[in-house]
């Protein structure tokens, strides 16, 4: 979250073949962490962002295809919901360069699509996957730029102003579950794959990856960089483990955290605490 204090978090329940979500919205305080509060939808929820303009305001992705938009100010359903993915949207990312209030969303039907929130329909559609697109990230440095992970082994870097894609990186033999741009570079990109590897992209030559990072043991689910370290990351693992790397060192693994007893789907690091994950 970009106001300080607030956490959000996606919960999927899975009853017999009927699945719900509830979007849980928490507030750190001196007393410690808290509801704030929190809201019920009729199929699972995959993703969520924060506005960057407006501390109230999330979006998330569903199982049913569909965006919503809520306020956490409004305890009542959401504000709007957007319907245009024919099948899961798996992942939703709000924009973070000054200029430009634009969501991406990505989706198992193979195709990105670019929101904005004041509009009722989606603005573009980007074609071009081979397979489920499993992550949307917006480059922090370049505005109209994002990157997308598939589960047909590539990473696909847009420019919502151009009419294809502007890079194809063959980043991996495997799914690609989760990517994440560095704060300190715009041309360094993250993989995380179903291979169990980590791997960094210059984006100006992608023949081979800048740096690999080995030690999970199954597929990785999310990858952050830090927003304080330019070579510091975090990534998350159906191993149940989380893993801090620094891919500057000659043994980049840092520390290797097993407090989860199932799998470690999601992970983010705080822009405000540069030791709170």
């Amino acid at each position: 979250c970009p106001w300080h204090g607030r956490i959000s978090c996606d919960v999927l329940f899975y009853f017999a073949v009927l699945g719900c979500g509830t979007l849980v919205v928490l507030e750190q305080k001196e007393a410690g962490i808290v509801l704030l509060r929190s809201f019920d939808w009729n199929d699972g929820l995959f993703d969520v962002t924060w506005s960057e303009n407006n501390e109230h305001v999330l979006i998330t992705s569903s199982g049913d295809g569909s965006l919503q938009v809520w306020d956490t100010a409004k305890p009542k359903g959401p504000l709007q919901v957007y319907k245009e993915h024919t099948q899961e949207a798996y992942s939703v990312d709000w924009s973070q360069t000054r200029g430009e209030q634009l969501v991406v969303s990505g989706s198992w039907d193979q195709t990105a699509k670019l929101w904005d929130p004041a509009v009722g329909k989606s603005l573009r559609t980007f074609k071009g996957h081979e397979g489920v697109i499993y992550s949307t990230i917006w480059s922090p440095h370049i505005p109209g730029c994002f990157a997308s992970a598939s589960g047909d082994h590539t990473v696909r870097v847009w420019d919502v102003k151009a009419p294809a894609v502007k890079l194809v990186i063959p980043a991996h033999q495997a799914e690609i579950l989760s990517c994440d741009w560095c704060k300190y570079d715009e041309n360094l990109l993250v993989t995380g794959a179903v291979d169990c590897s980590l791997k960094g992209w210059d984006l100006r030559n992608v023949r081979q990856p800048v740096f690999v990072l080995l030690g999970h043991t199954y597929a990785i689910r999310r990858v952050k960089f830090s927003p304080f370290h330019a070579t510091l990351l975090a990534s998350c693992s159906y191993d149940f483990t989380v893993r801090f790397w620094d891919f500057s060192k000659p043994n980049p693994l840092l520390e290797t955290v097993e407090h989860h007893t199932e799998f470690t789907c999601g992970l983010d690091l705080s822009l405000h605490n540069c030791g709170q994950v």
